[in-house]
């Protein structure tokens, strides 16, 4: 079981920066590829980023290349997504998820894959 706790919305200015954080708990947390999804009102929920479990495979979704980047730390449990250079069209509610992956180096896109869920976080961009 592991349970997702993100941080770190707002509101912030077109061309500002966030930094979301996702505190995760359990200690098979290094088993998990991390992902970050996103839901703007009146849409689907969409895939951001994802890390895999070691860090070494990295994935965005073309509209946050060069803008967003998701790092972890094994040791605290801990994921994040640095968002730079920040456009209206980023504004929606942010969710960190978990994905068992029993230590294979992989990431996965699609939301179903994912096993835990966060409550989310809102981001903000005004114009």
């Amino acid at each position: 079981q592991v349970q997702l706790v993100e941080s770190g919305g707002g509101l912030v200015q077109a061309g500002g920066s966030l930094r979301l954080s996702c505190a995760a708990s359990g200690r098979t947390f290094s088993s998990y590829a991390m992902g970050w999804f996103r839901q703007a009102p009146g849409k689907e929920r969409e895939f951001v980023a994802a890390i895999s479990w070691t860090g070494g495979r990295l994935y965005y979704t073309d509209s946050v290349k060069g803008r967003f980047t998701i790092s972890r730390d094994n040791a605290k449990n801990m994921v994040y997504l640095q968002m730079n250079s920040l456009k209206p069209e980023d504004t929606a509610l942010y969710y960190c998820a978990a994905d068992f992956m029993d230590y294979s180096d992989y990431v996965h896109t699609s939301e179903y894959d994912y096993d835990y869920w966060g409550q989310g976080t809102q981001v903000t961009v005004s114009s």
